[in-house]
């Protein structure tokens, strides 16, 4: 059977680089990269993919992009919409792609564009709305600040992270309109920031990881009467500093094959990797390991799940390791690569 090939995009900040999306060839058995293309985007500061794995979108000063991705990986420009909005933070689709996601830091804004599943492009508005209500950090910023947006895997309900108010806000989505209804809050620890979300493969738990509480929450998550039902089952720290101030955990991210979870740590610059249990969701933490750069905004595993690559914001470079999961540790691989303010990586499998 033939090896399968990857590339890995990469977006980052343009502070005097138009090209805000680098692509990447993956050597999956050695557990490198070797930049092969760039595409030219402002401030490309997140991307996503379709769940058809056949588009690409992107944050841009001007709204959101939208890309096909080739047979080998290279992205053709498809179009930009504008958010009627200050400037994204996230992004995602819902799992038909029939709907995009912007979350809105500096705003508080979440905004769903329609999307055309036959050629990918980006349409018009269907929702937008502000998030409302103050956090209990006043000397932070303390006014709503969304940094995530995802959807249950059973496609029904959008989730919204606030780090501004201590909320994860859950909407019931209109297939038809691509409107939202509030149905629900999880109501997050104080001061906590909840920062990224992920839904386990099966879609039976929700994990949150938080900027300020440095530890991710797991919830069950069920439907009963046409409502969702979020139960909080875990709280697990991603560092044992995690009450020193100064950290600030960040990205969190699924393998592939939906067994671990990885969070990246800034301030303690660490990464921890998390094996999840099938059955119940809850995480074990494997270890929790410096990864050779300043501030880490994401970390990901190869999807061979045998090396890690972790993208370090202000030393603007990318360093890699080599899992060892006898000794639960990792170890350098190789040189770092230098890229200017990378953001945001996803692995894409090609022809």
């Amino acid at each position: 059977m033939a090896e399968k090939k990857y590339v890995a995009y990469v977006s980052t900040y343009t502070m005097g680089d138009k090209y805000g999306i680098k692509i990447f060839d993956v050597d999956i058995n050695e557990g490198r990269l070797s930049e092969r293309g760039e595409v030219e985007i402002t401030n490309s500061s997140y991307i996503t993919l379709s769940h058809n794995r056949k588009y690409l979108y992107a944050i841009t000063d001007f709204g959101v992009e939208s890309f096909k991705i080739l047979p080998d990986g290279a992205l053709a420009h498809i179009n930009v919409a504008a958010i009627n909005g200050m400037r994204g933070c996230y992004l995602s689709t819902d799992y038909e792609d029939k709907f995009l996601f912007c979350a809105g830091y500096h705003d508080g804004k979440i905004t769903v564009l329609r999307l055309n599943t036959e050629t990918g492009a980006i349409g018009s508005i269907s929702d937008e709305l502000f998030h409302k209500g103050l956090g209990s950090i006043a000397e932070r910023s303390f006014r709503p600040h969304i940094s995530c947006v995802k959807m249950t895997r059973d496609n029904k309900y959008l989730c919204a992270a606030d780090l501004g108010i201590d909320y994860v806000n859950v909407y019931r989505l209109d297939h038809e309109r691509g409107t939202l209804r509030a149905v629900d809050i999880i109501r997050c620890d104080l001061e906590s920031a909840p920062r990224h979300i992920k839904f386990s493969e099966n879609g039976k738990f929700l994990y949150i990881i938080s900027e300020m509480k440095n530890c991710i929450d797991v919830y069950s998550y069920h439907e009963e009467h046409n409502m969702p039902f979020f139960d909080l089952i875990q709280t697990i720290p991603t560092s044992d500093k995690y009450e020193a101030k100064g950290v600030a955990a960040s990205a969190l991210n699924l393998s592939q094959d939906g067994k671990y979870i990885i969070a990246s740590t800034a301030g303690e610059n660490s990464v921890s990797l998390f094996k999840i249990n099938q059955e119940n969701g809850e995480l074990t933490r494997l270890f929790c390991l410096p990864i050779s750069g300043e501030y880490p905004k994401d970390a990901a595993l190869f999807p061979d799940n045998k090396h890690i690559v972790s993208l370090n914001h202000e030393s603007n470079t990318m360093t890699f390791f080599t899992v060892d999961f006898d000794n639960n540790c990792i170890m350098m691989n190789g040189k770092e690569i230098k890229v200017k303010q990378a953001n945001c990586i996803i692995f894409h499998e090609v022809e």
